[in-house]
């Protein structure tokens, strides 16, 4: 789940999507305490790579070359440099439409421990107070509204990646799965005995999730009208599990007992 916008609300409502064009950005933020020393020219480019991810969530290479005024050559040396101290992952890019030759681009993202670096918790400190002054003003099913409102961003995005899925559950959690993982979800679908599971590796506001349930809810409820079946949340990243799992039912006659993943998310 996301903050602001997104499934919980983290994304900025006005952002482009990946693939779209980054803004050039100036500024570099203050170095993130717990990185590895740097000459000051390359610490400060790669201030502004994490400023720029962090706007971004998510960018390919040439896009951070574009908006830094790089070369390909030296964004690269920059992102290798990060990759290595776990500042940030690659993942492959979502392509929707005609796919040309050659593989996709890879998008990069910043690891949970380089956003904590970053100062983040503020914004799940500031998100929390306000959720508390909407239950406290407005009572649960205000906090309910919220939430709803919150994810209808993201669910016309993913609606979109859907188009072409076609009305079978699993296929339709297969380009979920893919669309989740473009917002920077590391989201996955399996096939299992019972039907099959999708599951959302990261969860960028679970501190405020686990006080207030009504934001797991409301993604729920849009995993359900996207995948197009009643889906069941087993397990949460807010409730202390390792990952957010909802169970999709299968047909009665799908009793396979065979796990596949379909949906890659570690490349």
């Amino acid at each position: 789940m996301k903050k602001a916008a997104g499934l919980t609300g983290h994304q900025p409502t006005a952002g482009p999507a990946v693939g779209g064009p980054l803004p050039v950005v100036t500024p570099a933020p203050q170095v993130p305490a717990g990185t590895q020393a740097a000459p000051a020219g390359e610490a400060s480019t790669r201030d502004r790579v994490t400023l720029l991810l962090l706007e971004r969530r998510a960018a390919t290479a040439a896009q951070l070359g574009d908006a830094l005024g790089l070369s390909p050559a030296a964004i690269r040396r920059h992102l290798d440099a990060m990759l290595a101290d776990g500042d940030v992952v690659a993942r492959e890019q979502t392509v929707r439409g005609h796919r040309g030759r050659g593989r996709p681009a890879k998008v990069f993202l910043l690891t949970d421990a380089a956003r904590s670096r970053c100062g983040t918790h503020h914004y799940d400190n500031m998100a929390t107070a306000a959720l508390r002054w909407i239950a406290r003003t407005g009572g649960s099913r205000a906090v309910e509204r919220f939430a709803a409102e919150q994810v209808a961003a993201l669910e016309t995005r993913c609606q979109a990646a859907l188009a072409d899925a076609g009305d079978d559950p699993m296929a339709r959690a297969e380009a979920l799965a893919a669309a989740l993982t473009a917002e920077g979800y590391a989201a996955s679908a399996s096939t299992i005995a019972s039907g099959g599971q999708l599951c959302q590796h990261h969860c960028p506001v679970a501190h405020v999730a686990a006080e207030f349930p009504q934001l797991c809810e409301a993604e729920t409820t849009v995993i359900s009208r996207l995948v197009g079946t009643h889906v069941q949340r087993l397990a949460t990243i807010a409730h202390g599990d390792g990952v957010c799992t909802t169970h999709i039912p299968g047909p009665p006659h799908a009793q396979s007992g065979k796990t596949v993943t379909t949906v890659r998310t570690d490349r």
